[in-house]
C-alpha cells in the first residue's frame, strides 16, 4: 500500500505565500518524477509543476518565477513553495508521483487526497 499525503494548505492574502508538503508513505522502493496539480471545480485538472529524481524542473506558465518545486529524496517528500500569490491561483493543488514498490516492480502512478488553498483577502 502506498499513499501521498498533502498538507500545507489554507486561507491566504493576495501576495502572500504558502508552502505544500507531500509525504509518501508506504511500501516504496523508488520514486521517479513527481509533481504538483491543481483543480477547481468544473474545470480540468492543471499541471502546475515536476521534479524528476534528479532535480531537474519544470513549471507551467502560469506559476514560473512565483511557485518552486522541490523534493527530498530520503524523506520521500515533494515541496511547493508558492510566493505571490493570485486570486485565480485557488483551486485544490494534489501531488502526484511515479512510484515502484519493489526492485522488481514498475513505476505506477499515485495520487494523494488534495489540499485546498484560498488566495482572498
Amino acid at each position: 500500500q502506498v499513499q501521498l499525503v498533502e498538507s500545507g494548505g489554507g486561507l491566504v492574502q493576495p501576495g502572500g505565500s504558502l508552502r505544500l508538503s507531500c509525504a509518501a508513505s508506504g511500501s516504496i522502493f523508488s520514486i521517479n518524477a513527481m509533481a504538483w496539480y491543481r483543480q477547481v471545480p468544473g474545470k480540468v485538472r492543471e499541471w502546475v509543476a515536476d521534479i524528476t529524481s534528479g532535480g531537474s524542473t519544470n513549471y507551467g506558465d502560469s506559476v514560473k518565477g512565483r511557485f518552486t518545486i522541490s523534493r527530498d529524496n530520503a524523506k520521500n517528500a515533494v515541496y511547493l513553495q508558492m510566493n505571490s500569490l493570485k486570486p485565480e491561483d485557488t483551486a485544490v493543488y494534489y501531488c502526484n508521483a511515479d512510484i515502484r514498490r519493489t526492485i522488481a516492480g514498475v513505476f505506477r502512478n499515485y495520487w494523494g487526497q488534495g489540499t485546498q488553498v484560498t488566495v482572498s483577502s
